[in-house]
């Protein structure tokens, strides 16, 4: 990073320049090596409110590939591991990412690890990674780590964001529909009631219904809503609890084809990173351990838990997994030959393909249904909605 300085040399004589340094503390220190005396020293890009405030400028998964990729290479380069961070932290674009190599290069040159400077940026780096790092500063290999890291982060966005881009077209319909639905309840309904009723014709009882929900948006629309943000803010408190939490991960996976959907997604969240980490040497019990920790379902991490301690017990992972419906027998059956015959990182990637090609062709079949049912579903309800105010009408414009 780039500092602005003012200084005075041992003769008194003021000075001013910039100097390139990955952080203040050194750049202070190279200064007073020269000597000088530090009056005033600032970054030469001060950092904003925007910019660690902002809502989007979090570190996405497609920045950290990015740059697993370029560590990767660099590493290959037999470059050094400071080196590489103060050349990426000056290059990265992203604000929170650049100030976490920089402040990453600072640890390494007071002589810690990589897994543990990048262990102090939880939000940014997961246990996954960090483990994997720290396998690989064990093996030696970190330029064969970081290209598996790359990888395996690609291939598991590309599933996850295609399975919730799945989810985005219905979420979006449903959401007009109801807009729709109420902007005529509140708005054409109450028009269309006065002149049906002041007809003096006999409304039929579908219609009636029509017109009491209408008559309820109208008169206690604003109780409504009210009630709906209490409910919502009820439900969001207690979904950040543990029961609340589990409860929401449980329905998710019980909701007919969706749940096979997600079951499908967590299976094979679980198996590529169990495989990256066995292949990379982490023991089973750690490479456990940090699975539960970034699968992203309560239900599946209470269970990788209880294997945890399971196979403390002297359990295989195998045996300990097959106490529980949500885990398949193909799966169950798989980790035990991989178990007995040693090759259970290659069975487990496997597996990894076969559920993420299972995702895919689900998200694919999923797609192409939603467009005709929702069509279907869509235009009963409008049709019913119009043929209850349009049918009393045509029988005013008759008895004329």
């Amino acid at each position: 990073m780039l500092y602005i300085y003012k200084a005075l040399e041992n003769n008194g004589a003021k000075k001013e320049g910039t100097i390139e340094a990955v952080s203040m503390e050194v750049a202070v220190d190279s200064l007073q090596k020269r000597g000088l005396i530090i009056t005033e020293i600032d970054p030469a890009e001060k950092e904003s409110w925007m910019t660690n405030f902002s809502i989007g400028a979090k570190v996405s998964n497609k920045d950290i590939v990015v740059l697993s990729r370029q560590m990767s290479t660099l590493f290959n380069a037999q470059v050094s591991a400071l080196k590489i961070f103060s050349l990426l932290s000056s290059e990265i674009e992203n604000q929170f990412l650049r100030r976490a190599l920089t402040e990453v290069a600072d640890d390494l040159q007071a002589g810690s690890s990589i897994s543990k400077a990048l262990a102090k940026h939880p939000d940014i780096f997961s246990d996954f990674y960090v483990n994997m790092v720290k396998a690989g500063e064990e093996t030696g290999k970190l330029n064969e780590t970081f290209a598996y890291l790359a990888d395996h982060l690609d291939r598991t966005y590309e599933v996850v964001s295609k399975a919730k881009n799945a989810l985005i077209y219905p979420s979006f319909v449903i959401g007009v529909f109801f807009a729709v639905m109420i902007l005529m309840f509140t708005v054409i309904i109450p028009k269309i009631s006065i002149i049906l009723l002041d007809s003096g014709q006999p409304v039929p009882f579908y219609t009636a219904i029509v017109f009491a929900i209408s008559n309820l948006f109208v008169n206690y629309g604003i109780f409504i809503l009210i009630g709906l943000v209490v409910v919502v803010f009820f439900m969001v408190r207690f979904l950040r609890t543990p029961e609340g939490k589990k409860a929401f991960a449980r329905l998710k996976l019980s909701i007919p084809y969706i749940g096979d959907l997600y079951r499908k997604l967590y299976l094979s969240i679980i198996s590529g990173n169990m495989n990256t980490m066995v292949l990379s040497g982490i023991p089973m019990v750690r490479a456990i351990e940090v699975t539960a920790s970034v699968v992203g379902n309560d239900v599946y991490k209470e269970i990788l838990d209880n294997s945890v301690v399971a196979v403390k017990s002297g359990s295989s992972f195998s045996q300990s997994l097959a106490e529980y419906p949500e885990i398949p027998g193909l799966l169950v059956q798989m980790i035990r030959v991989g178990e007995e015959t040693g090759e259970l990182g290659s069975i487990l990637k496997t597996m990894a393909h076969f559920y993420e090609r299972e995702v895919i062709n689900a998200v694919d079949t999923l797609v192409g249904l939603i467009e005709p049912v929702m069509i279907v579903l869509l235009g009963l309800g409008v049709g019913t909605l119009l043929a209850s105010v349009l049918i009393p009408i045509y029988n005013i414009a008759n008895a004329a």
